[in-house]
């Protein structure tokens, strides 16, 4: 369904409390780190972020003729709808002039999240590299508090706080809550589609996103994305000093058994990731780390994901069966 913002139900209200001038400076606020001679891929959902980051980027290019736009946009193929998304950004593109490439799949209603996500990056990430640009998306502050509460969920230590920092991409818009994106496009009168999905609570964000809604309040979700600015600096350190250790301790039982339970964790993660591309989740780390220390000589241990270890009475082996 299209939302035209002029027509949103919240328009007076919000226009009445957010006067135009201070919206006018978002734009280079949010922007304004990003290099003006590249070529940026704009994944564009047809919601009311990326159109508003989309926006944003186009006046910016209108200044800088060597800023390159291109926008992309990815059809899961879950809703009976979505094509008509995709119509929609294809008109968006064509009324900023922009060029538009878009694929869609057929993942069906019962898709998850993680698979929706995984098709939407490599497309992303295929067509950025064709063209040689930047990957941006419009993740905002909401989308930091909802992925570390969700790592957080799942157990992922303190990986679980330096989130969406995935390199090739830029995210211009974290800093910025969701009032502020709504703010803005009523303002400049943008049009948006709402997606039918975001109100179901088959998805886990959607869950978490009502919960804090109520529950955190705009100084708790500042207070998370300061924390996370912090953790994306210390993870810098932590993983320098980790590449040290392994370098001289790699496959060591004894020194897992003599450091830090915290320590031996993040090492074995690190080796395993190194060897094989791939890191467990803690509560198997937990469980590897376990093995790593107690189980008898010529045994193995299923880690998960394909990952095995095998054991011998000083060392252990990595191995993806």
């Amino acid at each position: 369904m299209v939302v035209t913002a002029m027509a949103h139900t919240l328009q007076q209200a919000l226009l009445s409390k957010v006067p135009t001038s201070f919206l006018i400076p978002l734009i280079p606020r949010a922007v304004c780190f990003i290099m003006k001679s590249m070529k940026y891929l704009v994944a564009v959902s047809g919601g009311v972020d990326s159109v508003v980051l989309l926006d944003m980027l186009a006046r910016r290019a209108a200044q800088e003729p060597s800023m390159k736009l291109i926008v992309a946009h990815v059809d899961h193929g879950i809703r009976d709808d979505s094509a008509a998304d995709a119509q929609f950004v294809a008109e968006l593109a064509k009324r900023y002039h922009l060029p538009f490439i878009s694929k869609r799949f057929e993942l069906g209603p019962s898709a998850s999240e993680d698979r929706a996500r995984q098709v939407r990056y490599e497309f992303l990430f295929e067509q950025a590299s064709l063209f040689d640009a930047k990957v941006v998306t419009a993740h905002h502050q909401g989308d930091v508090v909802e992925t570390i509460a969700i790592n957080l969920a799942r157990g992922t230590g303190w990986r679980g706080l330096a989130v969406l920092n995935r390199p090739g991409m830029w995210r211009p818009l974290l800093a910025l809550s969701k009032s502020k994106l709504y703010d803005y496009a009523l303002v400049h009168r943008l049009e948006w589609v709402e997606d039918s999905t975001n109100a179901s609570d088959r998805y886990q964000r959607n869950r978490l996103r009502q919960s804090m809604n109520t529950q955190l309040g705009a100084s708790n979700r500042i207070q998370l994305a300061e924390l996370r600015l912090r953790q994306l600096q210390l993870g810098k350190a932590i993983e320098h000093e980790t590449e040290r250790l392994l370098a001289a301790h790699s496959g060591s039982r004894h020194f897992l058994t003599q450091v830090d339970a915290t320590v031996a964790l993040e090492l074995l993660g690190s080796d395993i990731k190194q060897q094989t591309g791939l890191r467990p989740t803690r509560p198997q780390l937990v469980g590897a780390l376990h093995a790593v220390k107690t189980a008898a000589s010529r045994t193995t241990h299923q880690v998960g994901s394909g990952i095995e270890l095998t054991f011998s009475a000083r060392k252990y082996i990595v191995q993806v069966v």
